[in-house]
């Protein structure tokens, strides 16, 4: 049986939603060991002068918890 764990992370990007969602797992990656899935819980946008100047995603970050010995 394995157990998993849940993280919340906020990742953004000046191209897209897309991007922003790469770079949050990828981030999560070198911190997170097993990280396993992630799912997205909300998008925005940052808006200046008319312009989208970042998108925003907020995620959760399913990793499973390594097995220790007893």
């Amino acid at each position: 049986m394995s157990i998993a764990k849940v993280s919340e992370i906020i990742s953004s990007s000046p191209k897209s939603f897309q991007d922003a969602i790469e770079k949050g797992i990828e981030r999560a990656n070198k911190t997170l060991e097993n990280v396993s899935g992630a799912w997205v819980k909300d998008q925005k946008v940052d808006v200046v002068d008319g312009k989208i100047v970042a998108y925003r995603v907020v995620m959760k970050v399913t990793f499973v918890l390594k097995e220790t010995i007893s």
